[in-house]
């Protein structure tokens, strides 16, 4: 791969729109299920045993979480600076319904306006793909999506399948980009679109 990661770093954590990095650089969000492997890809992507913290306990961090990520261009030389923003996971948070209120509206409000945002990266968990949780967020991103921004899925835990399972994985979602953190497999191709579509202005529509 000519454009690979070769540095990435923790920047602040933010529990509001008002406490992330002023706006500049562009921006490449991780939104997910919790439980749904979402530390495991950022750190396999980005080359890091432990720059995301996975929690023990699904739904615990409700705090936006950015990274800085320098991918480089192998044949001359040249770097790039992207955002890494790790949304905290939805769908298991043991919270009163107030502070699930709260903690919505200020996730709504940062998706909705960050301008900055490129590509929203929605994980899905391969052994279930049809959660109404996921096709609700898909819909939700793509009502609101602007005309440089991108949304890509990708399933998670594709080693936990058989073929048989796999093939009708694929029939269902066309194009789908399969992952596995264990195995490595499709890694790679996550890291290189991220970069095309977030810097290189590949299309994705």
């Amino acid at each position: 791969m000519a454009t690979r990661v070769v540095d990435a770093s923790f920047i602040t954590s933010a529990s509001k729109i008002e406490e992330a990095p002023a706006e500049g650089v562009g921006e490449v969000v991780f939104l997910g299920r919790s439980n749904v492997g979402k530390s495991s890809l950022l750190n396999s992507i980005t080359h890091r045993k432990n720059l995301a913290k996975s929690s023990s306990t699904p739904g615990k961090t409700r705090l936006i979480n950015y990274f800085e990520v320098i991918y480089k261009d192998d044949e001359d030389g040249s770097k790039y600076k992207i955002h890494f923003v790790d949304l905290p996971g939805f769908g298991y948070a043991k919270v009163s319904k107030s502070m699930k209120n709260e903690w919505q509206k200020s996730l709504n409000e940062f998706i909705k306006s960050r301008r900055t945002i490129r590509l929203f990266v929605h994980l899905r968990d391969a052994r279930h793909p049809k959660e109404q949780i996921d096709e609700d967020v898909k819909r939700y991103i793509e009502g609101f999506m602007g005309p440089d921004q991108c949304y890509l899925e990708v399933f998670t835990k594709v080693d936990k399948l058989n073929q048989k399972e796999i093939s009708k994985l694929l029939r269902e979602f066309p194009g789908a980009i399969l992952v596995s953190n264990l195995k490595k497999r499709g890694v790679e191709k996550v890291e290189r679109l991220i970069f095309d579509i977030a810097v290189g202005g590949k299309e994705c529509r």
